[in-house]
C-alpha cells in the first residue's frame, strides 16, 4: 500500500468531542444560534492545544468539524494555523457540520452558507472541505438538485486550493447506487470521504468495497459493543477498503461511551488498523 507523506493517520475533532466540551452550532438557517451549548459535557481541553496533543500521539492529520470552532474571526484562525504547522500537523479536512443541497425549498440558501465557508478553510490551511450532500429522500429529484448545487459549490472552491468532499452519510446516499449517480454527474469536481461507519452491516460491506475505489480520505468508524470494540466489523470494512484498492488516510472516528478516555478509543483503532496494514503482504500472498 501507498505510504503518504504526512502518514496514514487523521483524527477528527468529533472523536475527542466530550474532551473538547462545548460546540457552535453555525447554520444556514436564522433560527439557529451559534452559541455555545454543552451537550457533551463542560470539556477539558482547548480546540488549539489538539494538533500539539495529535502530534506527541504520532498523529500528523487533523479534521475539524465547524461546530468545534470557538470563534471564526480571522485572529483566531490565524492562531490555529500558527499551532497546526507548530506541531507539524495537516489540515486535513474542515467539515461543514450543517446545510442540505438536497433540500427543496432550502438548498440554495444553504449551499450559498456553504460555500461561505470556502475562504475559511482556505484560512485555516485545509485541503478540503466535507459538506452534507444531502438529507432528503434519495429520488432523481433531489439527487439531481443535489448534484446541481454540489457543482456550483466545486465551482466556488476553485482556485481556493480547498477541495470539496462529500460523505455516504444522511438518506440521499443509503447505497452505492446513488453515491456512484452522484459522483458520476459531478465529473470529478467533487470528491469522496468514505466513512466505514454509516451504512448498516451486512450490506455496508459490499458498499464499501464498491465505493473506496473512488475515496481520497476515509472515516474509519468503528462500532462498539458491550464487550469493546467491534473486531470483526471493523477488519471486514478494512477488507473491502484493500479490496477497492482505497490507500488514503485513516481518520480515527471514535464515537462510543466504551472508553471514558476518548483517546484510548483512538489509539486502539490505530493500532487496529497499523497491524491490518502490517499484514497486508502475507494476505496477498496467500
Amino acid at each position: 500500500m501507498q505510504v503518504l507523506q504526512n502518514g496514514r493517520f487523521a483524527v477528527s475533532t468529533w472523536s475527542l468531542h466530550r474532551l473538547l466540551g462545548a460546540v457552535h452550532a453555525y447554520s444556514p438557517d436564522p433560527d439557529k444560534s451559534a452559541a455555545p451549548k454543552e451537550p457533551y459535557g463542560p470539556g477539558a481541553a482547548a480546540l488549539i492545544d489538539v494538533p500539539a496533543a495529535l502530534a506527541a500521539r504520532g498523529v500528523n492529520r487533523l479534521e475539524v468539524c465547524s461546530f468545534h470552532l470557538p470563534s471564526l474571526n480571522a485572529a483566531y484562525i490565524s492562531e490555529l494555523r500558527e499551532a497546526m504547522a507548530a506541531s507539524n500537523v495537516l489540515f486535513q479536512t474542515l467539515l461543514v457540520e450543517d446545510g442540505d443541497p438536497s433540500h427543496p425549498e432550502t438548498a440554495e440558501r444553504d449551499v450559498k452558507w456553504m460555500a461561505e465557508w470556502i475562504d475559511i478553510a482556505a484560512a485555516l490551511g485545509a485541503e478540503r472541505m466535507r459538506v452534507i450532500a444531502g438529507k432528503q429522500k434519495p429520488t432523481e429529484e433531489n439527487l439531481t438538485r443535489a448534484a446541481r448545487h454540489l457543482n456550483w459549490l466545486a465551482g466556488k472552491a476553485e482556485g481556493s486550493g480547498v477541495r470539496v468532499v462529500v460523505e455516504n452519510w444522511f438518506d440521499l446516499l443509503p447505497s452505492p447506487v446513488e453515491m456512484n449517480w452522484l459522483l458520476d454527474r459531478l465529473d470529478g469536481k467533487v470528491g469522496l470521504n468514505g466513512d466505514l461507519g454509516n451504512w448498516a452491516a451486512p450490506a455496508k460491506y459490499e458498499g464499501l468495497a464498491d465505493i473506496m475505489g473512488r475515496a481520497e480520505i476515509c472515516h474509519a468508524k468503528a462500532d462498539y459493543g458491550v464487550t469493546g470494540l467491534d473486531a470483526e466489523d471493523y477488519r471486514t470494512c478494512l477488507e473491502m477498503c484493500e479490496r477497492a484498492g482505497y490507500a488514503g488516510p485513516f481518520t480515527l472516528i471514535y464515537d462510543s461511551p466504551f472508553f471514558p478516555d476518548e483517546w484510548d478509543g483512538i489509539l486502539l483503532q490505530k493500532a487496529f488498523i497499523e497491524d491490518f496494514l502490517r499484514e497486508a503482504p502475507a494476505r496477498k500472498m496467500a
